[in-house]
């Protein structure tokens, strides 16, 4: 059972994050009133997406953004980073030489990053 105490926290630190909200939204309001939101050449299109997120499962997608986000970006991003230009790259290939030597990388890279993916599956790292 709570105690009164961890109650009060609790009604604090939801007043807290509700005055935050307010002051964001109040932020977002003025820059939408001054023009400086319109002036973002994104404003009212979606965010571009960022390389290789196609590729990266769901379930490790929003773990590796909050990773990423905090300057500790795993290496399996990258990994899945250099596997959507590796295709981007065979997709865009002239010679079938060259394209053969792309897929061969391609195939190392992908089996590379299943055996990763599985070991955190199985670890249940994430």
């Amino acid at each position: 059972m709570p105690s009164p105490l961890d109650s009060d926290r609790r009604q604090q630190r939801d007043a807290a994050i509700r005055s935050q909200d307010e002051l964001i939204a109040e932020h977002l309001d003025q820059a939408l009133r001054s023009g400086e939101l319109r002036s973002a050449e994104s404003f009212g299109r979606p965010l571009a997406e960022a390389a290789g997120w196609a590729e990266t499962p769901a379930e490790f997608r929003l773990p590796f953004k909050i990773l990423k986000n905090a300057g500790v970006p795993p290496p399996e991003l990258e990994l899945f980073q250099r596997r959507a230009r590796l295709r981007e790259q065979v997709a865009g290939c002239a010679s079938d030489g060259e394209r053969k030597a792309l897929l061969q990388q391609l195939g190392e890279l992908e089996q590379a990053l299943a055996l990763r993916l599985e070991g955190m599956r199985s670890s249940g790292s994430l």
